[in-house]
């Protein structure tokens, strides 16, 4: 069937006012105040020119941030192609340090993958607190990880210098728990301002998609 030009000009034109709809009826649907936050001033981020970065702030010992968790993960395998995801361990209180001390000995040691979860897991599932050094070497041994490969990082300098960097930036963020999700330095949102854990990354993807464009 051939259309003639005037026909095509009218389809175009129907879909060009489909699509605004349909990004105004996405955009009504999250709003500023409501289901995400400004971060004030916008703080620098660790993305590369044409990337989005989005940043998740927890704590091993949250059962919220145990139960965003698997959401996490689902999101992590459709993300954006834009998106570099960084997890940062939140320093809120001197009780966490050891977690973040834990989550940064993973990332240098290239162990964070096995090691992230299996911490949750301690915590959460077999009730460990996981609040010594003794009982974290134990469970990074548990995946691969030699004791003087462990110790030899855990006190380090470079993991100094990650959790000094991560008090800074969660006071920075204007955080004030976790789960938190900071996206591109600019805004902030958690499972209470977006109404769930099923809708935490919902309005992360609103917000990489205006951060796109």
């Amino acid at each position: 069937m051939k259309l003639s030009s005037h026909k095509i000009v009218i389809l175009f034109a129907s879909l060009a006012l489909l699509g605004a709809s349909v990004s105004s009826s996405f955009a009504a649907r999250y709003q500023e105040g409501e289901h995400y936050e400004r971060v004030s001033p916008p703080q620098p981020t660790t993305a590369a020119p044409g990337q989005v970065e989005v940043v998740e702030l927890f704590w091993y010992g949250c059962p919220h941030c145990y139960r965003l968790e698997p959401y996490t993960k689902r999101w992590l395998k459709k993300k954006p192609s834009n998106v570099k995801f960084v997890r940062m361990p939140g320093v809120f209180q001197p009780s966490w340090e050891i977690g973040a001390r834990a989550y940064y000995t993973a990332e240098i040691l290239g162990v964070a993958d096995k090691v992230h979860g299996a911490m949750f897991e301690a915590i959460h599932e077999l009730k460990s607190p996981m609040s010594s050094e003794a009982e974290i070497l134990a469970l990074f041994q548990q995946h691969g990880v030699e004791e003087k490969d462990f110790n030899r990082v855990f006190k380090s300098f470079a993991v100094e210098t990650k959790l000094r960097r991560a008090r800074d930036m969660g006071r920075r963020y204007g955080a004030r728990g976790v789960p938190t999700i900071i996206v591109n330095g600019k805004f902030r949102t958690g499972v209470h301002e977006a109404g769930g854990n099923a809708r935490v990354f919902q309005v992360v993807d609103y917000l990489v998609q205006q951060e796109s464009q």
